[in-house]
């Protein structure tokens, strides 16, 4: 099964700029940062990629075609190789004044890392996208460029590597846009809204379970203090506000507190409901704790 992230470079990969200055913004990108040089025997040198995307190597292959003129499918003499690096110091040079100046070749330039170094996690178990750098300076540059789309990166040392990454999902969104991943933009924006859909209701569950146990709960300690009550000193014992609220709660063991205050006559509110019930565990806990109990203080 393809990964997410093969599924954002398969989509990059299909982008090939209309703009030569976005083409050499974005081939510098991925060549500065993803370029390998191989000597293939004496005097015969090859220019590739680090990726084991094949979509990816061949846009590298297509950009350094249109952008340098470059006939991939042969080997490079010496000459041929320090010409080559000649034109892509240039081009660098020149791309860092476009990439200053201007938006769209911005967008190549951060599109090319990413393709070259770049790799996001399965948003169903997370939200991670981090491009790997060979050193400090190229993960400063590059958090630079990202920044001036007002997206907020962070930069970590992982054994001999520097990583850019992002783990906030609004920002992974807005980096994909500035890419131009609009397709994984928006499969990535339906997993948020599903995922933010589930966790709002599994709180919602959660939040009524909660009110549900506290609801029991309190009301089988009325119960058992009624209970008590009867067994040890009687009901009749009860102010007859508190008598009546008592037996209505002994058959009523499930009723909240509003079906309670409906129930009695007349009827009572809520809070009053709760400041009788209040008064009786009151009692009960006295005479648990044998307590002397003055039935004025049960009004």
């Amino acid at each position: 099964m393809i990964s997410f992230s093969a599924k954002v470079k398969s989509e990059l990969a299909g982008i090939l700029g209309n703009h030569k200055h976005c083409r050499k913004a974005e081939i510098t990108g991925m060549f500065q940062y993803g370029g390998q040089l191989g000597r293939v025997e004496r005097d015969c040198y090859a220019v590739g990629f680090h990726t084991e995307n094949a979509e990816v190597l061949k846009k590298g292959f297509t950009l350094l075609r249109k952008t340098f003129n470059i006939d991939t499918d042969k080997n490079l003499s010496e000459q041929q190789l320090f010409a080559f690096l000649e034109q892509m110091d240039a081009a660098w040079a020149e791309s860092l004044e476009h990439v200053a100046n201007r938006s769209c070749c911005k967008r190549a330039f951060i599109r090319g890392v990413f393709l070259a170094v770049g790799s996001i996690s399965d948003p169903e178990k997370g939200y991670h996208l981090e491009f790997v750098c060979e050193d400090e300076e190229q993960a400063r540059f590059l958090r630079s460029m990202i920044a001036t789309f007002d997206i907020e990166t962070r930069v970590l040392e992982r054994k001999e590597h520097y990583v850019v990454y992002l783990k906030e999902g609004t920002s992974i969104v807005d980096l994909l846009n500035v890419m131009e991943a609009h397709v994984a933009l928006m499969e990535l924006e339906n997993l948020r809204i599903l995922k933010e859909m589930r966790n709002t209701v599994n709180r919602r569950v959660n939040c009524e379970t909660a009110n549900i146990n506290k609801t029991v709960n309190a009301a089988a300690k009325q119960v058992e203090d009624i209970l008590y009550i009867e067994e040890h000193k009687g009901l009749v014992s009860l102010p007859d506000t508190l008598y009546e609220m008592a037996r209505v709660r002994l058959d009523n063991p499930d009723a909240t507190l509003k079906e309670l205050g409906e129930i009695l006559v007349p009827p009572v509110g809520k809070s009053g409901v709760n400041h009788r019930l209040r008064k009786i565990s009151e009692y009960a806990d006295k005479l648990r704790d044998r307590e002397p109990v003055r039935l004025d203080e049960l009004d």
